[in-house]
C-alpha cells in the first residue's frame, strides 16, 4: 500500500523558515520523481517543486524560486522542502505527490505565515 506522510508544518512569522518532510512507503522510492504541491483556500492546487529519482532534475515554481529548496534522501525514503523567507502568501496546505501506476497524495500539512 502506497503511503505518503507529510510533517513539519506550523505557524511562523514572515521571514522565518520551515522544513517539511514526506516519508514514503509501499513502493521503491528511489525509482520515482517526487513533487510538492500546495493549495490555499479557494485556490487550485499548484505545483511548488519537483525532484528526480537521484536528486537531479529539480524544478521550482517561479513564486518560490530562490526561497525554497527541495531535496531527498533515498536511504530514508524521504523528500524534503526547505522553505526560507516565508511570506503570508505561502500560507497553504502542502502536499507530497508522486506518480507511479497511479497518482498518490499525502494527507497534507498546514503552513501558516502570519504576524
Amino acid at each position: 500500500q502506497v503511503r505518503l506522510v507529510e510533517s513539519g508544518g506550523g505557524l511562523v512569522q514572515p521571514g522565518q523558515s520551515l522544513r517539511l518532510s514526506c516519508v514514503a512507503s509501499g513502493f521503491t522510492f528511489r525509482d520515482y520523481a517526487m513533487n510538492w504541491y500546495r493549495q490555499a483556500p479557494g485556490n487550485e492546487r499548484e505545483l511548488v517543486a519537483t525532484i528526480g529519482r537521484s536528486g537531479g532534475h529539480i524544478n521550482y515554481a517561479d513564486f518560490v524560486l530562490g526561497r525554497f529548496t527541495i531535496s531527498r534522501d533515498n536511504a530514508k525514503n524521504t523528500v524534503y522542502l526547505q522553505m526560507n523567507r516565508l511570506k503570508p502568501e505561502d500560507t497553504s496546505v502542502y502536499y507530497c505527490n508522486t506518480r507511479l501506476w497511479g497518482e498518490y497524495w499525502g494527507q497534507g500539512t498546514q503552513v501558516t505565515v502570519s504576524s
